[in-house]
């Protein structure tokens, strides 16, 4: 019972939204870091275009997902689906406490690390059941099917695009942290998720 538990691809689904959330609303919703895939995107067309978040994000994200579904089929879709609502409630109950470490973004270093763990788990759990919290690990599960290259790789080459042009408008100092969070976020999400996605049946 216990075995098919750890192996269900639901558990792993919510445990990683659970998990993912959790250092969402404890530390990056305080550490002064920016962020890579997405995220870091929307911001950055923020700045530069003035471009509302709320369409930039839809957009972005309309368009990972609907990637994910040409490379990866329906079950993907219900597995980001029921990934990203896991994601959205466990944030919602977290945000309902105060928060464990308020004054965590004086200590940058460890905000980096500590937030790293919390989004590698819990993306890597998502991943590893052929599921997507977010956009961009939508798009990195779907090029890792068409390349074949590792997760990771294509984690940290979409993150550091972004963090680079992200320089035009962010201190260097802060760079340095987002690069170490994304760094080590993208290698936890890899080492989880240690089965190529054609290897998980998907359609």
């Amino acid at each position: 019972m216990l075995r098919k538990l750890k192996d269900s691809p639901y558990v792993r689904l919510i445990l990683g939204g659970m998990i993912l959330s959790f250092g969402l609303y404890n530390v990056h919703s305080f550490a002064n870091v920016t962020e890579g895939g997405v995220l870091g995107a929307t911001l950055l067309m923020q700045e530069w275009f003035k471009l509302s978040p709320a369409i930039s994000n839809f957009v972005l994200n309309l368009f990972c997902y609907l990637l994910g579904f040409k490379m990866l089929g329906k079950r993907f879709v219900w597995y980001s689906l029921i990934s990203s609502c896991a994601t959205s409630v466990f944030f919602a109950l977290f945000e309902q406490f105060p928060p464990l470490w308020p004054g965590i973004a004086d200590y940058q270093l460890l905000a980096a690390i500590l937030g790293a763990f919390f989004v590698g788990i819990g993306v890597g759990l998502a991943v590893s059941a052929g599921g997507a919290p977010g956009g961009d690990d939508a798009m990195a599960l779907a090029f890792n099917k068409l390349s074949g290259i590792k997760i990771q790789w294509i984690y940290l080459f979409n993150d550091l695009v972004i963090l680079v042009l992200s320089l035009t408008y962010i201190p260097i100092n802060d760079i340095i942290y987002s690069l170490l969070t994304v760094i080590l976020s993208g290698q936890i999400i890899g080492l989880i998720s240690n089965r190529r996605v054609e290897d998980i049946e998907l359609q």
